[in-house]
């Protein structure tokens, strides 16, 4: 049997109504990649014209502090944005005072990004807590903080796996090292105890080791009296 005209009409209405809806959902999906992609190498631009007028120190603060993070000076207090995400630009007049510590935790940064930390040679601390771009090759490209930084957190990095910890082997003067919750890690066990030696003057965070362990069950006590006589 045929269909009937008006049925075939509908259906194949409703057939081409389906597939441009999902064209224009997966068209609408890549768009917003797209934009989200663009939107994350603009943070990343380094501030070539801040770093001309004012050098290096005060240009990686002002990258760090537009991203949402916080510097500390040596010798000054914490810089941050405040609730409404604006930050005061006395740091300027610090040129020539090194950053000893950068707190990037959930910022956008990303390896182009780095560029505007790796001139920090004085740096001691670093969290890079959350941050959804760091990845194995950004860790890679840290080396020339090795001889300074003496705390670093990756904690929650979803991005950072066994390959991007192998490369901080060159850290051989951090005091403090915290890779808790890595999901890209397969075996966080095995990988702290690796760490561990492969950094034996650091203390390494992360690994819950009573986590998932599981007590054996008590034994009921034995009955040693014997049986009771009739």
């Amino acid at each position: 049997m045929v269909a009937p005209e008006g049925t075939q009409k509908k259906r194949r209405t409703l057939v081409q109504f389906l597939a441009d809806y999902f064209y224009d959902v997966q068209a609408l999906r890549e768009y917003l990649i797209r934009r989200q992609i663009s939107k994350v190498q603009q943070e990343n631009w380094a501030p070539t014209n801040i770093k001309n007028q004012y050098g290096p120190y005060v240009a990686g603060a002002f990258f760090i502090l537009k991203q949402g993070g916080s510097v500390k000076f040596q010798g000054q207090e914490w810089i941050g944005p405040d609730r409404y995400s604006q930050f005061r630009q006395n740091f300027l007049k610090f040129q020539a005072v090194p950053i000893e510590a950068v707190d990037a935790s959930g910022c956008a940064l990303n390896y182009n990004g780095l560029d505007n930390l790796l001139p920090l040679k004085e740096l001691q601390a670093l969290s890079l807590q959350r941050c959804p771009h760091v990845d194995d090759w950004c860790l890679s490209r840290l080396y020339p903080l090795a001889h300074s930084l003496q705390e670093l957190s990756l904690a929650g990095c979803p991005c950072v796996s066994e390959r991007g910890l192998a490369c901080l082997h060159h850290f051989q003067n951090l005091r403090r090292l915290d890779i808790s919750n890595l999901p890209a890690v397969s075996n966080p066990s095995l990988t702290q105890i690796l760490v561990e030696e492969m950094l034996p003057s650091c203390e390494v965070l992360g690994v819950d080791w009573t986590h998932g362990m599981k007590l054996a069950p008590e034994e009921p006590p034995r009955d040693t009296a014997g049986p009771v006589p009739a």
